[in-house]
């Protein structure tokens, strides 16, 4: 190990006992052909990092040719690991022998129905990691360690790249991929009865080795310890790719709040991933496509909203799919420079235009040549951040090698990350695609899945600052706080709490009987809207307790009789507000994430319309407006529509940057809250009506 290495302090020491063991007991070990346990045995066997094996099984004194023991009790000194391949029935009793006896860790294989919490527990005793239950164990290929039952490949080669994933299937299926994807970690983390994928992922970002961690999950078990992951990735610009499936943590919707129900069961992965600049995957093949890129591919660099990828293609309409499906996953394309189009327009045949993307199939002929010229003038342009060779790496029985070459000739012309992107996987010839590999070029299988690993690979140029814990006022926090203890809201309390917080709120006054509703709108200025304030009525106007444009004191008299006699007499009387824009922002609670702050279209249509945008608060100044400006229709109704002029986008970044704090200092009281409708027109952004959910104390 590395002096690094040995200080890295914040990895769990048990975690790193077992993972990077000196001595393994096989629990379990078998000479039986096609038994688990010989598997276990012969796999444990090649563990070249290991000093010692020892082999534990009841019924044999020899298994493999060695020397076996009857017990774990029978080893003299502690060991770093134990692979326990024993019926479930057992395995409480194993680990608790293991933890009186001082061991490092275990690998349980079995899924342990039922006595999860018993081997937790027993663990607990003696601290130690546990891998599993229900995995397929791991391989620390940088440290010469196979903790696993299922026989993989002899010839498995130390690498960049860690990978944590919740599926067994993906464990093996990724081990056995006929790329080159060369791993220095791959942990099946199973039901994380002690140690998680969280913990997995921090011990690997402090490997010297790891340039890229993907992530394949299906629950978060340690939101605390994933966000720290995260963060360190952040720190040492290690990218992190994602593929989660089965919905978010949220798990739930909430009935009551607009914002939660809007939110959905995506947000908390959405907001989590935005905000630690995690490369969040779709398919087991962008996974593939993005890790490789990471792992052997050079960085890309942007410069400004001009900069993007190059391709060039053998093919007009392969020129045109690649067109769609860059434009489909918002991948950018470089804009070429007077200079790059006159050199690529001396070079190309008649008839083709010198475009990014780049069609340069004439005649035919000097493709070597020609394309790795093209391709040096796409490189040269200061808009290019990366060259992709887009076409399909079939394998060619006429011998030619045009399309490795030339790019082999490329490599040593630029530095700027190169590709080839061949979009019809089954047809990519691996013999070439493996000498592209060999040299540093990666070799993307498939359009789409090759654009959004391109994204990715832009995106890495640009990453977010790390998140802050953000800075809590003290004495506004404790007196809202216990606000929030005392019980339901009125009218006038949210409207003092968004006050409190930065956020315009209408002005208003309540009522409880009709000469009270009248002052109150003579005294606020006509035209007024009268709106129910009785307890219980979350959605007003969904009841018929909103009436607006009343311009005069009748209007208010009869609209107050109406409310009184269907509602009740409670009332709040507001200063109408207009503009054209009506959005919605809110807090959502997911119960391990915690609070996350979204921004959607608003009004009565605010779930109809069922587009939003959530994030992790705090929200820097920034962030909230990259919120605003990457949120297409927002953006577009700010602006201006329809004849209106544009709206006062700085009062929404003020706005959602205050709800982002009220969050930090709320949010754990929080189960919901929403703002709906925000009022944007040219002078401001003020909010008419919010409904504020307290958490149960039953929730705790």
């Amino acid at each position: 190990m590395s002096p690094a290495e040995t200080d890295r302090s914040d990895v769990d020491p048990a975690l790193r006992r077992m993972l990077e063991p000196r001595s393994i007991a096989v629990v379990g070990a078998s000479d039986r052909p096609d038994s688990f346990g010989r598997r276990m045995t012969r796999e444990a066997l090649k563990s070249t990092g290991a000093d010692t094996v020892h082999l534990v099984h009841p019924k044999y004194d020899m298994v493999n040719g060695l020397p076996c023991v009857s017990t774990l009790a029978e080893i003299p000194e502690p060991v770093d690991l134990v692979l326990l391949g024993v019926p479930d029935t057992a395995l409480v009793e194993q680990i608790s022998l293991a933890a009186s006896r001082g061991d490092g860790g275990a690998v349980i294989f079995g899924s342990a129905p039922g006595i999860g919490p018993d081997i937790a527990a027993a663990a607990a005793v003696g601290s130690m990691a546990l891998c599993g239950a229900g995995c397929m164990g791991f391989v620390n290929l940088a440290r010469g360690v196979r903790a696993i039952g299922y026989v993989e490949r002899a010839d498995l080669r130390p690498g960049p790249i860690a990978l944590i994933t919740h599926s067994g299937s993906v464990f093996s299926a990724m081990l056995r991929t006929h790329r080159r994807l060369d791993y220095n970690l791959v942990v099946s983390a199973g039901q994380e009865l002690v140690t998680t994928a969280a913990d997995y992922l921090r011990y690997a970002v402090e490997l010297d080795e790891t340039r890229v961690v993907g992530l394949f999950l299906e629950t978060l078990r340690d939101a605390e310890g994933l966000r720290a992951g995260l963060a360190r990735a952040l720190e040492r610009d290690i990218p992190v790719v994602a593929l989660t499936v089965g919905g978010s943590p949220t798990g739930r919707q909430m009935v009551t709040a607009h914002s939660g129900a809007l939110a959905g069961d995506d947000a908390a992965w959405e907001a989590l991933f935005a905000a630690y600049g995690v490369h969040r995957v779709f398919t087991l093949d962008e996974l593939v496509d993005s890790l490789e890129l990471f792992a052997i591919g050079r960085r890309a660099t942007v410069t400004g909203p001009a900069t993007g990828v190059a391709t060039l293609h053998d093919s007009g309409g392969e020129r045109a799919l690649m067109a769609d499906v860059a434009d489909s996953v918002g991948l950018p394309f470089g804009e070429l420079g007077e200079e790059t189009r006159s050199r690529l327009a001396a070079v190309l045949a008649e008839g083709l235009a010198p475009t990014n993307p780049l069609d340069v199939w004439g005649t035919g002929a000097g493709t070597e040549e020609l394309f790795a010229t093209c391709m040096t003038v796409l490189a040269d342009d200061v808009n290019v951040s990366a060259v992709a060779l887009a076409i399909d790496l079939a394998e060619e029985y006429d011998g030619d090698e045009a399309y490795p070459i030339s790019m082999e000739t490329l490599l040593e012309r630029t530095d700027k990350p190169l590709v080839v992107l061949s979009h019809v996987a089954s047809a990519v010839d691996s013999a070439a695609a493996a000498r592209l590999r060999a040299i540093g070029i990666p070799v993307l299988a498939g359009t789409i899945s090759g654009a959004r690993a391109l994204r990715h690979l832009l995106n890495q140029a640009t990453p977010p600052p790390v998140p802050s814990a953000g800075h809590v006022d003290e004495a506004r926090a404790a007196r809202w706080r216990a606000r929030l203890a005392a019980g339901p809201f009125a009218a006038d309390d949210v409207a003092w709490l968004m006050s409190d917080y930065g956020i315009e709120f209408a002005a208003q006054r309540s009522a409880s009987e009709v000469s009270a509703a009248v002052a109150a709108a003579d005294g606020l200025g006509y035209p007024v809207v009268v709106k129910t304030d009785m307890p219980g009525l979350d959605h007003k106007a969904d009841v018929g307790g909103v009436r607006v444009g009343l311009a005069d004191a009748d209007a208010v008299r009869a609209a107050y009789d109406d409310m009184a006699a269907r509602l009740g007499p409670r009332v709040v009387v507001q200063r109408q507000a207009s503009g054209p824009v009506e959005l919605a922002l809110g807090i959502v609670r997911d119960p391990l994430i915690g609070p996350l702050v979204l921004l959607a279209v608003g009004g009565t249509l605010v779930e109809v319309v069922g587009k939003r945008v959530v994030a992790l608060p705090p929200l820097s100044r920034a962030r909230a407006t990259a919120l605003v400006d990457d949120f297409e229709i927002v953006s577009t109704l700010l602006g201006g529509v329809r004849g209106n002029p544009a709206s006062d986008k700085a009062a929404v970044v003020d706005a959602l940057v205050a709800l982002g704090q009220l969050a930090v200092e709320l949010g754990d009281m929080l189960e919901a809250l929403d703002v709906n409708p925000l009022i944007c027109g040219p002078s401001g952004a003020v909010a008419v009506d919010a409904l504020v959910q307290a958490r149960s104390t039953s929730d705790d």
